[in-house]
């Protein structure tokens, strides 16, 4: 149902209003799932370099432990990042307040149990179209 001019005005000044409002726009930054993705990822590549640092000055000294210690703080980080970044990929359905319909995974089943490479072909052969024999 389409708004009359009146609401229209009315719902332009309340936009307006909470624009301008510099404590509503922090609250609604702060709420922001994707500013705190971004600073997971921020925080992440900062460990990675700290982590490289720790390998090269490792390598340097000549100490296998503190080099490899680098390494596994790299590894980790990487897989922090990689993570943080798919979670912000993902819908994420209290932000948006609704329900939505998620595509399976690639290779899961209805059940969630891993499917194999025949399973993932038989199911692509009996959703082909029709016309396609």
């Amino acid at each position: 149902m389409p708004l009359s001019e009146h609401e229209q005005r009315l719902f332009e000044q309340i936009e307006r209003s909470l624009a301008e409002d510099p404590k509503f726009a922090s609250a609604v930054r702060a709420s922001d799932p994707r500013f705190h993705a971004r600073r997971r990822l921020l925080v992440a590549a900062g460990v990675i370099i700290a982590g490289l640092a720790l390998l090269v000055y490792g390598a340097v000294i000549k100490t296998p432990p503190l080099a490899v210690a680098g390494f596994v703080v790299m590894l980790a980080s990487a897989a922090f990042a990689v993570q943080s970044h798919r979670r912000a990929q993902s819908p994420d359905l209290h932000v948006v307040g609704g329900t939505t319909s998620r595509r399976r995974g690639r290779g899961r089943s209805r059940t969630g149990r891993r499917l194999s490479f025949l399973d993932r072909m038989e199911d692509r052969w009996r959703q082909r179209p029709e016309g396609h024999r």
